[in-house]
């Protein structure tokens, strides 16, 4: 059979080119989005700066994005390492602040003035306040 008959000399290569075309174009794609968060996350650029490396990358995509890479590249891991310990720290934050509460039932100071209400109206006994209060002490 000749090769006009078959459509292709080499289906598998035409295949496998494909595939490269596919994870070369995701790959792509992946690093505009790399890009343009860091661009956008960058607190040492004005927004001046930011327009003129967005309209960059627009207009020539291939050499805008390895201008920036060469630039500013060593920068992109700085951003995200801050934005990581921003994250975190909030989140410590947070955590800390919720476990002061204490489940959902209030501070500290909230749950002594509750046991010693309890206590005053002698729902509980002042040995029993004793021990809760040390439980929410410690």
């Amino acid at each position: 059979m000749t090769a006009a008959l078959l459509g292709t000399s080499y289906p598998l290569l035409d295949a496998f080119l494909t595939v490269l075309w596919i994870v070369g174009f995701v790959l792509w794609i992946w690093l505009m989005i790399a890009v343009f968060s860091d661009i956008f996350r960058s607190r040492d650029l004005s927004g001046w700066g930011k327009a003129a490396w967005i309209l960059l990358i627009f207009i020539l995509p291939l050499i805008g994005v390895l201008i920036y890479l060469i630039a500013r590249g060593h920068k992109m891991h700085e951003h995200a390492a801050a934005d990581m310990k921003a994250q975190d720290a909030a989140f410590r934050q947070y955590v800390q602040q919720a476990a002061a509460t204490g489940n959902g039932a209030g501070g500290t100071a909230d749950q002594l003035s509750k046991l010693a209400d309890l206590r005053d109206r002698g729902v509980i006994t002042p040995e029993e306040f004793d021990r809760e209060k040390a439980k929410v002490l410690s």
